[in-house]
């Protein structure tokens, strides 16, 4: 099914596009309506899509072999989400994809992902500067990681991300966080008393 020209718009915001163009790219996206709980990808196969968060939140986590959950990444309207190990590599999928929050996504499969690079210059562009941005964010938070207290990193997160966090639940944080739920009511408790 075509998306619409303004979905495009939405997705690519800040591009202009010519009808030729927008022709193009509508064949290329496929509207997926997902329920919150539903897992839009598991770590059983290899990733072939990304997909761009229309409305709602998703979530991207791994689980350890001891069964630890740790989550990646959190996916709330205007972003993209994979697990770009598997998407980039082709290799086996290491992430999950969950909804936290009812949600409608675009799916982006790779073929479709190279043929719009090619084809639609400005697309390349705009992927590139979306991944440049991403590195970035993943990198400072790695930094964070190693270098924040528990305490500093959720109020970066809070301060970063003020409406992912008024409705996700607290095991999702503090598995973001790499801290325990029983840590994060701590430093919640102690922000209140502030």
């Amino acid at each position: 099914m075509k998306i619409e020209d303004y979905t495009v718009l939405e997705i690519f915001k800040n591009v202009s596009f010519t009808k030729h163009e927008l022709s193009i790219i509508k064949d290329r996206f496929e509207k997926i309506t997902l329920k919150k709980g539903e897992i839009l990808l598991d770590s059983k196969n290899t990733c072939k899509n990304q997909y761009f968060v229309y409305s709602g939140c998703l979530r991207s986590f791994f689980v350890n072999d001891d069964g630890k959950d740790f989550t990646t990444q959190f996916a709330i309207k205007d972003w993209w989400i994979s697990d770009y190990i598997s998407f980039f590599k082709n290799e086996k999928t290491v992430m999950s994809i969950e909804c936290l929050q009812d949600a409608v996504v675009y799916r982006l499969s790779k073929e479709d992902f190279e043929f719009l690079c090619l084809n639609v210059p400005k697309i390349e562009t705009f992927i590139r500067n979306k991944l440049q941005n991403a590195f970035a964010s993943f990198q400072k938070r790695i930094l964070e990681y190693l270098s924040l207290s528990a305490k500093d990193r959720y109020y970066n997160f809070i301060n970063s991300y003020p409406e992912i966090n008024s409705y996700i639940k607290n095991y999702h944080v503090a598995s973001y966080l790499g801290i325990t739920t029983e840590s994060l009511s701590r430093i919640r408790k102690m922000n209140i008393k502030s």
